[in-house]
């Protein structure tokens, strides 16, 4: 095996030759560099993204910090080579390597991505390739380290089965420790090793809660192309796996690594809160991060104290899913302002919900805002908004715009989707028609200054919501939506954004795709695809041959409402919200009914209880969400499980 000295002696002959050479040298501020004798246990952290957008990750952040913090372990970071650099990499013989010690990836005991969304599949190939490493699983020994993933999109992780070892399921602070005293315990120590097999291991995993093994999972299809079953095939694989959660969200990490060079969030990131109450049907992140779990206002200023302290840096993003429904969050922002007021800090805080968002609020951020104020009303008719479950009358909105143009902000941002279930044309005109409105609102209180940025995506139906029995729209009636708010938005004074067709379809594909996807996958890295999400990289065609070579359709994925009764290939991975509660409330949003904020009223989506049967500490203690109004209801009250 190559060696870090090799590797850096390598580089030096190339680095010249490429853009942006800071991505690939390490040496940043903050980073953490152990002794590899001194450890029992290395861990590689991979974003497979480029440098610019992974060193900002959160999940990572968090997970570098944990492993750190222990002296049998290590946590070094890899990232994704750009075009050039890959080239320059495979033709000098360089393996992909990790940026604090120039070790290859083939050297570490367990790597570990971040898969927050699914275009990063084929860079995750990719990045086992350029590590010299076997891309798919099968073809692994005891040579080699055990590779597992985690995020939100292994909450279907089907898809990738045959190229990860392990998924981890649902939130990785606590996990992670059990994973690396797991292989501790099968591998031994340095000084002590055990014989063992890589299935040995591969079993040991299997019965951490929360972690997927899928080699040790059979799955068997209808003649229709959908599932008839998903069954264990060793007895220390559980029928169904359980998404991990922390009861008490641990102290955030603070000292953030310092880029080398510009990234897409230069920035100090504390999350405020984890897990949303509001129940947006269309919502992966709040369905699958309940239940909420808030930090208190003094643990947050102190993380931000300590961060600035350690980097510098000079803006703050508070982050949640739903920031204005922090319980204290006109308290945080004004410790904030009082104790950082003579450092110029900017705030910024994602997410503020249209009906919640306070004058009061806005007062404070006003002197540390940016140029932006952003909404997502997700929808522009009251029909709409009743079945996505986000009901906010117009002139809420446009009262609400009044008082952020009022105050000094010159843009306001305005999110919605199109593609949402029974969308009609007139549905999209309204989308065109409100932000008009907005526009004018502005021009009222400010003229000519004032702007709005239309960002509209498309809606791709995800595992583990309500909407998951639904289709996804054509790329025709993306096409024919996104052609009519073009011919309306035309106001130099009105921007819009939104997702290429392309892009919808690749999502919509990978997103609720089975097994079989992953020939799909391989066969489209083998043909070129990489960086999925760059617009300017994707490679469409290679897609659907890929789709063509292995007899799939497309369609079946994308435009295929699902049957009630349907086994979804992701129903044995559970985001501990009961599927039947999902099927009630999909079926109340046919009907055009609301539900009100959980925090008003608990409907028995079944986290709580399973939230408490999973706690390790004072598990006799019965916990309730700190923000609940009513009492949590028992789980029976529901409607009998559907499809397995």
């Amino acid at each position: 095996m190559i060696t870090p000295a090799e590797i850096e002696n390598r580089l030096d002959k190339i680095l010249l030759k490429v853009s942006k050479p800071g991505r690939y040298v390490g040496g940043e501020m903050n980073i953490t560099i152990k002794d590899w004798a001194a450890v029992e246990t290395s861990v590689a952290l991979i974003f497979p993204d480029i440098y610019d957008i992974g060193v900002s990750n959160v999940g990572l952040k968090i997970l570098y910090d944990q492993v750190n913090q222990r002296e049998d372990a290590l946590a070094e970071r890899a990232y994704a080579p750009w075009r050039d650099m890959e080239d320059q990499m495979r033709a000098n013989g360089i393996p992909l390597y990790s940026l604090e010690t120039y070790h290859p990836l083939a050297a570490f005991d367990l790597i570990g991505f971040s898969l927050p969304y699914e275009t990063l599949y084929t860079n995750a190939l990719n990045i086992l390739d350029l590590a010299g490493l076997p891309v798919k699983s099968m073809e692994r020994d005891e040579n080699h380290p055990i590779v597992i993933a985690g995020g939100h999109a292994c909450m279907n992780p089907e898809p990738m089965h045959a190229f990860i070892d392990a998924f981890v399921i649902g939130e990785g602070e606590e996990v992670i420790h059990d994973i690396i005293n797991t292989i501790q315990k099968v591998k031994g120590t340095r000084t002590h090793p055990m014989p063992y097999q890589r299935n040995d291991l591969l079993r040991a995993l299997a019965q951490i809660p929360g972690v997927y093994v899928p080699i040790f999972y059979s799955v068997k299809y209808l003649d229709d192309n959908s599932i008839e079953t998903v069954t264990p095939i060793i007895p220390e694989a559980p029928k169904l796996v359980i998404k991990r959660m922390v009861p008490k969200l641990p102290a955030p990490p603070t000292t953030f690594i310092v880029p080398n060079i510009e990234a897409v969030h230069n920035r100090i990131s504390i999350e405020i809160m984890r897990g949303c109450t509001r129940g947006c049907r269309f919502c992966h992140a709040g369905m699958i991060n309940r239940p909420v779990r808030e930090r208190s206002v003094e643990e947050v200023v102190k993380a931000v104290d300590n961060a600035i302290r350690s980097t510098g840096f000079e803006e703050l993003a508070l982050l949640s899913l739903s920031s204005s429904d922090y319980t204290n969050i006109l308290e945080l922002v004004t410790a904030v302002g009082d104790h950082f007021g003579d450092k110029h800090l900017a705030i910024s805080l994602p997410s503020l919900r249209i009906e919640t968002v306070s004058v009061d609020l806005m007062d404070k951020l006003r002197d540390r805002r940016g140029t932006g104020f952003t909404l997502a009303p997700e929808a522009a008719t009251e029909r709409m908004r009743r079945i996505i479950n986000k009901f906010i009358p117009d002139d809420q909105l446009l009262e609400t715009a009044h008082e952020i143009y009022s105050r000094g902000w010159t843009t306001i941002k305005l999110y919605f989707m199109i593609g949402h279930p029974s969308e009609t044309l007139e549905d999209v005109q309204a989308i065109a028609d409100l932000c008009k409105k907005v526009l004018a609102v502005g021009r009222k209180v400010i003229g000519f200054k004032a702007k709005v940025h239309a960002g509209v995506s498309t809606f791709v139906p995800k595992p583990h919501t309500p909407f998951q029995w639904v289709a996804c729209d054509t790329v025709e009636q993306i096409t024919l939506k996104q052609n009519l708010l073009k011919r309306e938005l035309r106001d130099k004074n009105i921007k819009l954004s939104w997702t290429p067709p392309d892009d919808t379809m690749l999502e919509a594909w990978l997103t609720r795709g089975d097994r079989r996807m992953s020939e799909v996958i391989y066969t489209a890295w083998k043909n070129g695809a990489k960086f999925d999400a760059w617009q300017e990289e994707r490679r469409f065609a290679i897609w659907t041959a890929a789709f063509e070579e292995h007899g799939l359709e497309p369609g079946f994925y994308t435009h295929r409402p699902r049957r009630t009764d349907e086994i979804f290939p992701w129903d044995h991975i559970s985001s501990a919200v009961r599927k039947n509660f999902l099927f009630q409330d999909f079926r109340q949003s046919l009907e055009g009914q609301v539900r009100v904020d959980c925090r008003q009223h608990c409907f028995a989506c079944g986290i709580l209880p399973t939230f408490n049967s999973l706690r390790r500490e004072n598990p006799g203690e019965y916990w309730k969400c700190p923000v609940l109004k009513s009492p949590a209801q028992p789980v029976e009250t529901a409607l009998p499980v559907l499809g397995g």
